[in-house]
């Protein structure tokens, strides 16, 4: 080890437990089957890394030590149980190379089968996505329950009774048997899916956090791919997920300005990755099951068509929202629909579908109010629009989005 300050010490804690926090907690869940303790472990040999690293130096290899000191954890904590007996296996099993020097390189990624198992019948199907978010992805429950729409304090209880109910109920650490995946797929998906939202979401510019998680979410999809490869969801997905990620550098100008999608120059957008998704899509629509995340998919390759020809087929594209709809009328799809059909139809049917959704629905979402301030500024309803554009300052999270919308209003 080399010593360092401890300033340089905190930034590489916080990078490797940004890259590597769900691949630990999943290879010592595969091997103690207890979540909450694998979780516990880490964040104590975390604890240990920001007392240590500053006066030791940072180790050669920083998952590994992380991964020692977290074995090392979790046999005191065995040891302190009443009923060692029980936890025999698992004792073995942590002290056995348990040094740094005898730990691989690379050790297995089962973050994947972690999904699965956060995927079980027996929880809470509402806990299955944040639960997955946490513990694969390593999200704290205040950023979960933001994208919830619910309070930090209420989260963090439900994801504890939800690895509770793991512990408890006895839930195997595997992936399911090939004819039990169906019934978790679709909850693997809206994680995997999840996840990338949040990274988008929090991409402002250059948040290294939010590119990695939307990474993390591309590459994810690709393993399930792997493992799933006649599901046509999962290419969907991917598709989705492609197209979007093809357009990150376009979505802010050189000096950090937020550029709608409207507004975005095609030549920024790439190539490969809309050709990859392209190809995925296809071959998703081939099987004959059209699903919800084929539908989205679907939608920004009728927007990637301008890099294309120049123009837009808003009227297709208010087709694939009228279909997303009938399967799956999320509040997100209602306000991208009523923000098509005002492109297709005119502002007016545009702010007509927004005024079809429930008030109290809408009151906390961003989305609506900057879609709705754009549409009645657009018909000339100075003070409406100056009202709605107001909720959607208000409720903007990333500082380039709340500037744009400032510019707009003015």
């Amino acid at each position: 080890m080399n010593g360092i300050n401890q300033e340089e010490a905190h930034r590489t804690i916080e990078r490797v437990a940004r890259e590597s926090y769900g691949r630990l907690v999943a290879y010592l869940c595969a091997r103690t089957r207890d979540l909450a303790s694998a979780e516990d472990a880490l964040s104590n040999a975390l604890v240990s890394a920001l007392r240590r690293w500053p006066q030791d130096g940072v180790p050669k290899n920083p998952e590994a030590w992380l991964l020692t000191a977290a074995r090392h954890s979790l046999i005191d904590a065995i040891r302190h149980q009443r009923v060692v007996f029980e936890s025999e296996p698992t004792l073995r099993f942590l002290t056995e190379s348990s040094t740094e020097s005898t730990l691989p390189t690379q050790f297995p990624d089962e973050r994947l089968k972690l999904l699965f198992v956060c995927a079980h019948p027996a929880i809470d199907p509402a806990m299955h996505t944040p639960l997955m978010l946490q513990t694969v992805l390593g999200l704290d429950a205040a950023r979960i329950a933001q994208a919830f729409l619910i309070p930090p304090k209420t989260m963090g209880q439900r994801l504890s009774r939800a690895k509770t109910k793991i512990r408890s109920g006895g839930i195997p650490f595997e992936i399911p048997r090939e004819g039990d995946l169906p019934e978790r797929l679709d909850a693997v998906l809206e994680a995997i899916y999840a996840a990338f939202g949040i990274g988008w979401d929090d991409m402002a510019g250059a948040d290294q956090r939010g590119r990695d998680l939307a990474e993390e979410a591309i590459w994810l999809a690709r393993v399930l791919m792997q493992l799933m490869s006649s599901e046509a969801e999962v290419q969907g997905l991917l598709a989705l997920m492609l197209h979007c990620e093809a357009r990150r550098s376009a979505r802010r100008a050189f000096d950090g300005r937020y550029v709608p999608l409207s507004e975005q120059d095609p030549e920024q957008w790439s190539l490969p990755l809309i050709e990859e998704a392209e190809r995925h899509l296809a071959e998703a629509f081939k099987r004959g099951r059209s699903g919800r995340f084929q539908l989205e998919a679907a939608i920004q390759s009728a927007h990637a068509e301008r890099g294309r020809s120049g123009r837009t087929d808003w009227g297709a594209i208010v087709l694939f929202y009228e279909q997303l709809l009938r399967g799956s009328p999320a509040l997100g799809t209602r306000v991208g629909y009523a923000a098509a059909v005002a492109e297709a139809n005119g502002p007016e049917a545009g702010v007509a579908a927004l005024e079809s959704i429930d008030p109290e629905a809408v009151s906390h979402y961003q989305p609506y109010w900057a879609v709705r301030a754009h549409l009645l500024q657009r018909l000339g309803r100075t003070h409406e629009a100056a009202d709605a554009y107001d909720r959607a300052i208000g409720l903007a999270e990333d500082p380039a989005v709340r500037e744009f919308l400032l510019q707009k209003r003015r």
